[in-house]
C-alpha cells in the first residue's frame, strides 16, 4: 500500500503565515544520462477536483497517471517553475551540487515568489528562503509529490526527444537509467555525448578510472 501524501505541512506553515509554501522535488539523479531536473509548485489553499486523492509520489505512479495528474496539477497550481542541470554540468560540479542548482533554478521561475519551500530531502543552502528538508517528502506531502510528477512528466519527454536525437540506446525505454538494456546498448556503441562521464559504469567504458 503506497502512502498517500496529506496536507499536514502546508496546513501547519499557513497557522504560521507563510500563505505562498512551494514544494520541490527533483528526477533523473541517478540516471546515466541527460540532465537532472527539477520542479518547484506553490498551491493553493483549497483544491477542487477527485484527481487531488489520486496524487503520489511520482515513482509510484504509471507513466499514464502521472500524464494525467500533470495537467491538473498544472492548472491548479498558483505558480510553477521547472529548472535542470546537464549532464555536462553534472560532471563538472558535481550530482549533488547540480541537483540543488535544478532546484534553485526551478524557485526562480516562481511568480509570485514562496515565503517557505518544503523539499524532499535535500537542504538548499544556495537559496535564502526558509525550508525544511523531509525525508521521503515526495511520499509524505502533497506539494512536494505534485512537484515529482511535474519534474518527472517534463524529464521524460525531454530524454523521449534525446532518444530521437542519439537512437539505439533505448533512452525513451529506460530514462536513462542502469537497465540491463542500456548497459548492453553502452557495451555495443560506447558512450554518447548525453552521458555522464563520471558515473560508472560511463567512466569505466571511457577510461578515465
Amino acid at each position: 500500500m503506497f502512502t498517500k501524501p496529506s496536507f499536514a505541512e502546508e496546513k501547519d506553515l499557513r497557522f504560521q503565515g507563510f500563505t505562498l509554501v512551494a514544494g520541490i522535488d527533483e528526477v533523473g539523479r541517478g540516471s546515466l544520462m541527460g540532465p537532472v531536473m527539477a520542479a518547484a509548485v506553490i498551491l493553493p489553499e483549497k483544491i477542487k477536483g477527485r484527481w487531488k486523492s489520486r496524487v503520489r509520489d511520482s515513482k509510484q505512479l504509471t507513466a499514464k497517471a502521472r500524464e494525467f495528474l500533470f495537467d491538473f496539477i498544472i492548472e491548479a497550481a498558483l505558480t510553477y517553475g521547472i529548472g535542470s542541470s546537464s549532464n555536462n554540468e553534472i560532471d563538472e560540479v558535481g550530482i549533488a551540487k547540480a541537483t540543488r542548482l535544478a532546484m534553485v533554478r526551478a524557485v526562480k521561475q516562481l511568480d509570485p515568489q514562496p515565503q517557505f519551500l518544503l523539499i524532499d530531502y535535500v537542504r538548499l543552502k544556495e537559496s535564502h528562503y526558509p525550508q525544511k528538508g523531509i525525508v521521503d517528502g515526495d511520499s509524505l506531502c502533497f506539494s512536494i509529490a505534485c512537484a515529482s510528477i511535474i519534474a518527472k512528466v517534463t524529464r521524460d519527454r525531454i530524454v523521449i526527444d534525446m532518444d530521437k536525437e542519439y537512437p539505439g540506446y533505448g533512452f525513451a525505454a529506460h530514462k536513462g537509467y542502469c537497465t540491463e538494456e542500456h548497459l548492453a546498448c553502452l557495451q555495443a556503441k560506447g558512450p554518447c555525448p548525453l552521458h555522464r562521464r563520471t558515473f560508472n559504469p560511463v567512466s569505466e567504458m571511457l577510461g578515465l578510472i
